[in-house]
C-alpha cells in the first residue's frame, strides 16, 4: 500500500470518527440556534406569529424596564453568588488539598460533592422548608431568644442565593481543590527559603498561581447561574423575576416565542461577552 493511500485511509478513518459528533453538533445546536435566532426576528400578532423580519423583540427588551430589570435582577444574583462561593470555597478546598492527610482527601471530597447526588429540585424545596417561617433556622433563632417574630427568609432573593451557594460552592471546591494540587511544593520552600511568612507565601505565591482555576470555577457558576429558572422559580417566590422566569412567562403565558427567542439570545450574548473576557484574562495571565 503506498503513503498516499495510507494518509487516505487515515483521513477517512479520522472523518468517521469526527463524523457523529459533527452530526450531533449540526442537529441538536446549531440548527436549533439559527432556528432560535430566525425565530427572534418573526412577530406574534394576536395569535399569530407572522414571518416578516423585524428588530421589534430586541427593541422591546429596552423598551419594557421589567425586561431589563430582569437581567439587573440576574446579574445582581449571579455576581453575588459568585463572590461568596469563592469565598467559601477557596478556605475548603484549601483546607482539604494541604490539611487533611492523603488518604482521607478522597473521603473528604466524596463528602464535598454530596450535594451533586441529590436532585436539582428536591435540593431547592428543602431550603424552602429550612427557610419557611416555621422552618429550623427561623425556630432556632425564636428558641435561644435572638428574635422575636420569625423572619421573612423564604420567598426572597436571600433564599435564591442561599440555595445557588449550598450548589455552587462545591463546584468551586472541586475546581480549586485541582488547582492547588497541581502546585508544587517546592513554590511554597522557595518562599520559606527567602524568608517569607506563611501569609505572604499564600498572597503573593499560591494565590496568584491558582487565580486561574477560580477564574475558570467562577465562568461556570455564572453561566449556570444566570441561566437558571428552578431554584429563582421555587425560593425566589416570584417577587424578583429574573430573565429566565421572563423567558417561561414568555412561552408559558403568553406563547410568544419569538419573544422568548429574542431574551435568549441577549442572554447568550451576555454569557459570550463574559466568556471572551474570561478568556482574554486568562490568556494575558498565562503571557
Amino acid at each position: 500500500m503506498s503513503t498516499d493511500q495510507v494518509a487516505v485511509r487515515e483521513r477517512r478513518k479520522a472523518i468517521g470518527f469526527v463524523l457523529p459528533a459533527l452530526v450531533w453538533t449540526l442537529c441538536f445546536f446549531v440548527l436549533p440556534f439559527a432556528f432560535m435566532v430566525v425565530m427572534s426576528l418573526w412577530q406574534r400578532i394576536g395569535t399569530k406569529i407572522v414571518h416578516t423580519w423585524s428588530l421589534d423583540n430586541y427593541a422591546a427588551f429596552f423598551a419594557k424596564p421589567h425586561f431589563l430589570q430582569g437581567l439587573v435582577n440576574s446579574l445582581e444574583i449571579t455576581l453575588s453568588v459568585t463572590v461568596i462561593s469563592i469565598l467559601l470555597a477557596y478556605p475548603l478546598a484549601w483546607i482539604i488539598a494541604m490539611r487533611i492527610p492523603e488518604r482521607w482527601q478522597r473521603a473528604a471530597l466524596i463528602l464535598a460533592i454530596l450535594p451533586f447526588w441529590t436532585s436539582y429540585v428536591v435540593r431547592s424545596y428543602a431550603w424552602m422548608l429550612v427557610l419557611a417561617r416555621s422552618g429550623i433556622i427561623n425556630q432556632s433563632l425564636l428558641g435561644i431568644g435572638i428574635i422575636d417574630e420569625p423572619l421573612e427568609l423564604a420567598s426572597t432573593r436571600t433564599a435564591t442565593i442561599i440555595g445557588f451557594v449550598h450548589f455552587f460552592v462545591m463546584l468551586l471546591t472541586l475546581t480549586i481543590y485541582a488547582n492547588l494540587k497541581q502546585l508544587s511544593p517546592n513554590y511554597a520552600r522557595a518562599a520559606a527559603d527567602l524568608g517569607a511568612g506563611p501569609v505572604r507565601t499564600f498572597i503573593h505565591v499560591i494565590l496568584p498561581l491558582t487565580i486561574p482555576g477560580v477564574m475558570v470555577g467562577a465562568f461556570l457558576t455564572f453561566v449556570l447561574c444566570i441561566g437558571d429558572y428552578i431554584t429563582p422559580q421555587i425560593l425566589g417566590g416570584n417577587k424578583e423575576l429574573v430573565l429566565p422566569q421572563i423567558i417561561m412567562l414568555q412561552i408559558g403565558r403568553r406563547a410568544d416565542l419569538p419573544a422568548a427567542s429574542a431574551l435568549s439570545i441577549l442572554l447568550m450574548l451576555v454569557v459570550t461577552f463574559v466568556y471572551v473576557l474570561s478568556a482574554r484574562w486568562l490568556k494575558l495571565e498565562r503571557a
